[in-house]
């Protein structure tokens, strides 16, 4: 095998899984280590989440907030995402940077979606104001009366059980 195609296996860090570098041409793939996953998480502010029932999968847009310790907090509305997410909570949330085509960063957590209520417990109501207080650190007017999007007044969160990253990345000195 030439240097042009070369597959290398290592132990990702993320998970239990092997992890693959490939080097092809002049870009190197990557896994990305536990920290520069949890990090990307908590640089961006948009993320897709995926989720399904039954035979469909969708894959939506949505504004969140990820804590130190990799937790996603988000909110959204009422309606049919929300309804199947009651019902099967189980879900993949990915982030990504992209720099160029054959330079970009990529997240994706597995784990379980957790509404917070308001009106629950002592426990709950905590859950839900450290929620809200994370969430408005990217929107401060998040459930307020300036709110841009008011009709989003259900806040959740998705406890993560995996994290995986992967990067593109030319080799160093590659221009």
């Amino acid at each position: 095998m030439d240097d042009t195609h070369r597959t290398l296996t290592t132990r990702s860090t993320l998970s239990a899984h092997t992890a693959t570098r490939t080097v092809t041409g002049t870009t190197a793939i990557r896994e990305l280590d536990a920290d520069e996953a949890r990090a990307l998480l908590r640089r961006h502010r948009v993320g897709r989440l995926a989720y399904a029932w039954r035979d469909r999968v969708d894959i939506e847009p949505i504004h969140y907030v990820a804590d130190v310790a990799g937790t996603i907090h988000a909110r959204t509305s009422v309606g049919a995402k929300l309804l199947t997410l009651r019902h099967h909570p189980w879900v993949a949330f990915e982030v990504d940077e992209v720099r160029g085509l054959h330079e970009w960063r990529s997240v994706v957590a597995h784990g379980t979606v957790y509404e917070l209520r308001a009106d629950g417990t002592p426990h709950e109501r905590a859950a839900y104001e450290r929620a809200l207080a994370l969430l408005r650190t990217a929107d401060p007017a998040a459930l307020t009366p300036e709110d841009p999007t008011p009709w989003r007044t259900v806040l959740f969160r998705i406890a993560v059980h995996e994290l995986r990253g992967r990067a593109a990345e030319p080799p160093a000195g590659a221009g």
